[in-house]
């Protein structure tokens, strides 16, 4: 069943508004993964020219959100359980070592950036902003891989994030209550700053317990 697209926001005719309004449709799971982006459909609903469309779509895909299939359409992207889980286990392993490593950098310089994300996550999370919360949380994670100093740690993040913000699109949704997603951050904050690592990790697991559990529950 198609969904109609609205304007969530001032309207706008940019590729650039039209990428906004498809991205949170995305993220907040208006249009499921596998979901198909119809262009005539869209663009009859927004009101607008095949033409911006076409950019914020070029947009998502290169963001890895769309896929194009040459014939058919543009479709949700979909990841696996198994994919997930796969993430989840090496994550466990190397987060803490590359939380480690960016320690003195995130005690120091860049100490303000790390608390200005967390920030960010609770004003997400406090006004239920899926798309925002998700954005924040993988920017979280992100500056413990970028201020690592370990350019393979950086290769695996990189690779991981397109796969990991498709998830979370589902995952931050089974929260009760999206406040619990910053207070869990926050914490992991403190113990990187603090360098109780073991804590960190064992956090890490914690917060990952879902993920892990995917792929067992796939095969059942």
């Amino acid at each position: 069943m198609d969904r109609k697209f609205e304007w969530q926001e001032q309207r706008t005719t940019t590729p650039d508004g039209v990428y906004r309004v498809l991205r949170t449709a995305i993220l907040d799971g208006t249009v499921p993964p596998g979901g198909q982006l119809r262009e005539t459909h869209i663009a009859a609903d927004l009101g607008i020219s095949r033409s911006p469309l076409r950019e914020a779509l070029t947009k998502l895909e290169e963001e890895g959100l769309v896929i194009r299939i040459p014939f058919r359409g543009s479709f949700v992207v979909e990841v696996s359980a198994r994919d997930v889980a796969e993430i989840a286990a090496i994550r466990v392993l190397v987060e803490p070592y590359a939380a480690e490593l960016s320690a003195p950098m995130l005690r120091g310089p860049e100490q303000l950036r790390l608390k200005q994300t967390i920030e960010e996550l609770y004003r997400a999370t406090d006004t239920n902003d899926i798309p925002g919360s998700i954005d924040a949380h993988l920017r979280f994670h992100r500056l413990f891989y970028e201020f690592s100093g370990n350019a393979a740690l950086q290769s695996m993040w990189n690779g991981w994030e397109n796969k990991l913000r498709l998830y979370l699109a589902v995952d931050h949704r089974s929260y009760s209550d999206l406040h619990d997603i910053a207070v869990e951050h926050e914490k992991l904050a403190e113990l990187a700053l603090e360098g109780d690592f073991e804590a960190f990790r064992q956090e890490t697991v914690n917060q990952l317990q879902n993920a892990l559990q995917a792929d067992a529950l796939e095969q059942k």
